[in-house]
């Protein structure tokens, strides 16, 4: 069974069983590890999460649980595992969305940072610059020359309040030293009709479903914001080839466990993820999908939150964003 089917069983089935039988665990006391992802199923989260659930679940070996609950913008599921007994049995599974939600939302019922142990850094998607095709530039410094001139005539698609596209979206108004305005959709897939229908002008995003639309003739891409060419997309330039160094932002993927988790537990889970991201046949279906594999165990991944919360922080209070 090729990847995508494999995707599509398992977002239709909702809670699929991962890895080995009951019979054959090893991991805890034998019970199921329920793998939390607090979207619905489809999106490059969930099916990020579902290729590291199915590795980690065969090198562990355990039977892992893909349960999608959605709702509240991803507070929901994530508040269920926060209240989970720490044995390392209830995971979640989520984007870097999941760490700005106090500083997105009034109602976030947890301190993303201080309420849940980080286990692992897992993957990381680049993000790449869209305009509609009719928007007349075709580089990066096209559209800022354009945009400079006349900034009424653009605006950009955001995806998610607090989502790296949203995050990026400023930190480009700022280094271009344009206020392009921003229009919030209820997710990408939204968010790509309207740049088809050129209805709004312009769009930053993770990378693969963007680029199977430019490869469609239904949008084109200015650039990738990343330090050097992605292999993902050798052909696309980066900011700073286009005119706009320093632009660099991408979406990343993690796992976190309930607070007081044994470190004994929490050691095993990240040895698990580290093995499991550096599994061949596990990096082939996450690039394949757009994720780039990326491993950084419990307090890597803490510090790596800290840096990019303080970022992202700043960026929002720049703009003067107050949670809704």
């Amino acid at each position: 069974m090729n990847l995508t089917r494999r995707l599509c069983l398992a977002a239709g089935f909702g809670l699929p069983l991962l890895g080995r039988s009951t019979q054959a665990q090893t991991f805890g006391d034998g019970r199921p590890i329920r793998w939390v992802v607090p979207f619905p199923p489809g999106g490059q989260t969930d099916s990020t999460a579902r290729i590291v659930a199915q590795g980690l679940a065969r090198l562990l070996p355990a039977t892992i649980v893909v349960e999608n609950r959605g709702g509240g913008q991803g507070t929901v599921g994530s508040n269920q595992v926060r209240q989970s007994a720490p044995d390392g049995h209830t995971l979640l599974c989520s984007a870097s969305i999941f760490v700005m939600g106090r500083h997105i939302l009034k109602s976030t019922p947890y301190d993303p940072q201080t309420d849940f142990q980080p286990v692992a850094r897992i993957g990381e998607a680049p993000l790449v610059v869209l305009a509609a095709n009719s928007v007349p530039a075709n580089t990066l410094s096209e559209l800022v020359t354009a945009a400079r001139r006349e900034p009424q005539r653009y605006s950009f698609a955001l995806s998610s309040l607090g989502a790296a596209g949203h995050l990026a979206t400023i930190e480009f108004n700022r280094l271009a030293g344009i206020d392009i305005s921003m229009v919030p959709y209820r997710g990408a897939a939204a968010a790509l009709n309207d740049i088809a229908g050129n209805n709004v002008q312009l769009f930053i995003d993770a990378g693969v479903a963007a680029l199977q639309q430019v490869r469609a003739g239904r949008m084109k891409v200015l650039a990738i914001a990343t330090a050097t060419r992605s292999p993902l997309a050798p052909d696309v330039p980066t900011a700073a080839e286009s005119g706009l160094p320093g632009f660099e932002f991408k979406s990343w993927y993690g796992v976190w466990a309930p607070p007081q988790i044994p470190p004994a537990v929490l050691d095993r889970l990240a040895d698990g993820l580290q093995r499991t991201v550096a599994d061949e046949e596990v990096r082939r279906q996450l690039l394949a999908l757009g994720t780039v594999p990326a491993f950084e165990g419990p307090k890597a991944f803490a510090d790596f939150i800290s840096r990019d919360v303080e970022r992202n922080v700043a960026l929002l209070r720049a703009v003067n964003f107050q949670p809704e």
